[in-house]
């Protein structure tokens, strides 16, 4: 009998972005796309896997705002040509009327509890901390249960990257950990032996970065 082929997810944060470069929160509304920096990034990873040493890529997803599917463009066609599959539910927490906000004054605008009560927004009409995990944890679930044995490309965001390590893991919604996910990053899990449980292969391979400058100065 054949052994059943792994499943393998490959997380991608998206290029650097306008709206942090411009120090805003990106939402649907204000998220204009990649920075001249970001597009850089995502070249350079676009050429890491036309090198042909990382693994191919069988179906390539991306989250609905634009400095993600404009990151998962600049590498279909180092993935063969693959075509960008979009998820709304793959998107950044939803800021609500905090979208387009400077960093600067989000808290003079909004009573923020920096997280610490989970079922508050993060500002009127947003997502609180457990909207956001529930939201993008069963999106994840869905989509690598949906397709068992294939290796998917996930262009998201920190965010959703941060939420997979806990739901992937079988670790705490509220575990006191912090990510620092670098843009255009590699985050792999591949399946063991044991069905449902995960392995962590690597997070935040951003090799292919060297050289590149590690930020745009901000506005």
């Amino acid at each position: 009998m054949s052994q059943e082929l792994p499943t393998r997810l490959l997380l991608i944060r998206h290029g650097e972005s306008e709206v942090t470069v411009k120090q805003i929160i990106g939402g649907d509304q204000s998220c204009t796309g990649l920075s001249v920096l970001g597009r850089q990034q995502a070249e350079a990873l676009g050429r890491r896997w036309a090198e042909g040493h990382e693994p191919k890529v069988d179906a390539l997803w991306s989250s609905t705002l634009p400095r993600a599917y404009q990151t998962a463009e600049l590498l279909a066609a180092s993935l063969g040509d693959l075509k960008v599959q979009m998820h709304p539910d793959l998107v950044e927490r939803r800021p609500g009327q905090a979208d387009g906000v400077s960093f600067s004054e989000f808290t003079d605008q909004f009573e923020w509890t920096g997280d610490v009560h989970p079922y508050v927004p993060l500002a009127p009409g947003g997502e609180s901390q457990s909207d956001f995990f529930h939201r993008t944890g069963k999106a994840l679930y869905k989509l690598v249960h949906s397709n068992p044995g294939t290796t998917m490309m996930v262009v998201c965001h920190g965010g959703v990257i941060d939420v997979a390590m806990r739901v992937l893991l079988g670790l705490a919604p509220a575990a006191p950990f912090l990510l620092w996910t670098l843009n255009t990053s590699i985050t792999e899990f591949l399946t063991t032996d044991k069905i449902g449980v995960w392995r962590l292969v690597r997070y935040n391979d951003s090799s292919h970065l060297s050289g590149l400058p590690t930020h745009t100065d901000y506005e």
